[in-house]
């Protein structure tokens, strides 16, 4: 079965957001801290596993060659299997990259998705995750969002967790409103325009304010990413 055009633009879109995306604050960030954590991690990832994983936006950060699997509860033409992150169909100690993006908000037991992933992992393997803080609802399945104490707690099994604000508080800011403005131009014409005249003007005034104030609060981050290795001896 072919990609279908809307997946690949889908996908496309949150790895490389055009200035128009109500995100594109968030995404580009997210889109940077991954790259420099795939750079950082010293040995070249062979078996990746992508929970979630119907569109892969993040595959392309990653060399050609890795064995890539996803797994989701619907199906595109990019998942593998189709299953759920609280019972992970893989033998212990599979993978040695796991990627979870935005994936957490809608299960009821997160920490029974952290722990699959856990299980999963080689001795020393990655996960590299991002959750959001801070954000509208957009499905009546979501049940949750996070913030860096909570996840340390979810993460207790793990190692060298590293939580980064996808942006300081003036970028949760100018997302927000963005994100809102969106809410409320109920018609798609209203959205259009929006999104070519106000929403590309948000994201440049929150990127050159944020630039301008180098400021480190984030007490308004609305997003994070995090990087977890397992412990050597297991976990």
């Amino acid at each position: 079965m072919g990609i279908s055009e809307e997946v690949i633009r889908e996908s496309q879109e949150r790895l490389y957001p055009s200035i128009t995306n109500p995100n594109w604050l968030v995404l580009r960030r997210r889109r940077e801290i991954f790259k420099h954590w795939l750079h950082d991690l010293r040995i070249s990832p062979v078996r990746v596993l992508d929970v979630g994983g119907r569109l892969q936006p993040y595959r392309k950060l990653l060399a050609d060659d890795v064995c890539y699997i996803a797994v989701d509860i619907r199906t595109t033409p990019l998942v593998d299997v189709v299953g759920r992150g609280e019972q992970l169909p893989f033998a212990s100690g599979s993978f040695d990259l796991v990627l979870c993006t935005q994936v957490l908000q809608y299960v009821t037991e997160p920490s029974l998705v952290l722990s699959e992933i856990n299980r999963v992992l080689k001795p020393e393997g990655a996960l590299i995750l991002s959750v959001p803080a801070a954000h509208v609802r957009d499905s009546e399945e979501e049940c949750w969002r996070f913030l860096p104490a909570g996840l340390r707690k979810l993460l207790s099994s793990f190692t060298l967790i590293q939580v980064v604000p996808e942006g300081n508080t003036i970028i949760g800011f100018f997302r927000t409103v963005n994100v809102c403005f969106d809410i409320f131009a109920r018609y798609a014409a209203a959205k259009l325009i929006l999104r070519y005249t106000i929403v590309p003007l948000l994201n440049l005034a929150g990127l050159g304010l944020e630039h301008l104030a180098r400021s480190e609060n984030d007490q308004f981050a609305v997003n994070y990413s995090v990087m977890a290795r397992k412990p050597q001896g297991g976990g």
